[in-house]
């Protein structure tokens, strides 16, 4: 399987997420479960099987962090030289040109990507675009509302 890229912050977050499922959410989950069986008839007791539908929850969640983790290419962005380019990890600020309005994202892996919080997926049209450009470059976009044409104002690697 392809290594998938991973910022050093969103690996912290999926392993701490992943340390909360297991030290905390699945112990209680099992008190929840044993409580339920005290209450006497499997078949028709809802708590136990809420209390089950949680716990293949969290299961499923705990192995789909795990593959994550482990197929995970964690890039560390500041211990790069990407000598001013737009590169996985980069902060990069860009000026609409047609409207002059300003942005700034953050690349990063597929499952880390928030647009509120400003971090776009690696493999969206903007940050394609945006890979491997320098600071004044011009990057056009395809959007679904037609081409937009950006210029790169400031690239960090923080």
């Amino acid at each position: 399987m392809d290594k998938v890229p991973l910022t050093v912050v969103g690996a912290d977050k999926l392993r701490a997420e992943l340390d909360e499922l297991k030290t905390v959410t699945r112990p209680r989950i099992v008190q929840d479960i044993a409580t339920a069986r005290e209450h006497g008839d499997l078949k028709e007791n809802a708590e136990y099987h809420a209390a089950r539908e949680q716990q293949s929850f969290a299961e499923g969640r705990i192995n789909e962090i795990e593959s994550k983790l482990s197929n995970a290419q964690i890039i560390d962005v500041t211990t790069i030289d990407a000598q001013g380019k737009v590169i996985f990890g980069a902060t990069v600020e860009i000026e609409d040109i047609n409207t002059g309005k300003t942005k700034t994202y953050q690349i990063v892996g597929v499952d880390e990507a928030d647009i509120k919080q400003g971090r776009i997926s690696v493999s969206s049209p903007i940050a394609r675009a945006l890979i491997r450009k320098e600071v004044e470059d011009v990057v056009m976009v395809t959007t679904p509302g037609g081409d937009v044409e950006y210029e790169i104002l400031s690239i960090q690697y923080i």
